[in-house]
């Protein structure tokens, strides 16, 4: 498979606790759960758009086909979509970077570690792509530790420079289809 294979059909990738799944307006009440919450954009290197402050927003325009995915983290247990997953500038259909949130409630039981390590995982197997890479605000402990668990490297540091929206020191993190 290719990226190419799913700019129309996106995946979905099922783990012990979670499915990975295209988002619908099915999970518009779930989202209003935790979306507009400003606690989720503390690193996220911008504050809740419109459309995130009413989810009901994401869905009134059709999605133009993409190679990139952003889909919804849904836990099993509930059906609700409890975070999203990015996996966006694509270059060269060879690397790409990924982001990655959850709803505060669900944070610190390691369904991050969880969604991350199966989209990584999906991106190396089924996808042409070597390399995905992030970017994590210096202060932001958590989503480093949640890299280095999921096998991710810190490769370097940028001090005070752009990330999205904010100036601040962040650093670089990346894994290869290579790497163990």
């Amino acid at each position: 498979m290719a990226l190419a294979d799913y700019i129309n059909d996106k995946p979905v990738i099922e783990t012990e606790r979670l499915t990975i799944r295209p988002m619908c307006a099915g999970d518009v009440p779930a989202l209003k759960e935790w979306l507009p919450d400003p606690s989720i954009y503390t690193y996220w290197g911008k504050g809740p758009s419109k459309a995130e402050k009413n989810p009901e927003l994401l869905f009134e325009k059709n999605e133009k086909p993409t190679k990139s995915f952003h889909l919804g983290i849904e836990e099993k247990a509930s059906g609700k979509v409890i975070g999203d997953i990015y996996v966006y500038l694509i270059e060269n259909d060879r690397m790409a970077s990924v982001a990655i949130r959850l709803a505060p409630v669900c944070q610190g039981k390691g369904y991050g570690t969880e969604a991350l390590s199966a989209m990584t995982s999906f991106c190396f197997e089924h996808t042409e792509l070597q390399r995905l890479w992030t970017e994590v605000d210096m202060q932001n402990i958590s989503s480093q530790k949640m890299l280095e668990k999921c096998g991710y490297t810190r490769e370097g540091l940028i001090r005070q420079g752009k990330m999205v929206n904010t100036w601040c020191d962040y650093y670089i993190y990346g894994k290869l289809v290579s790497d163990k």
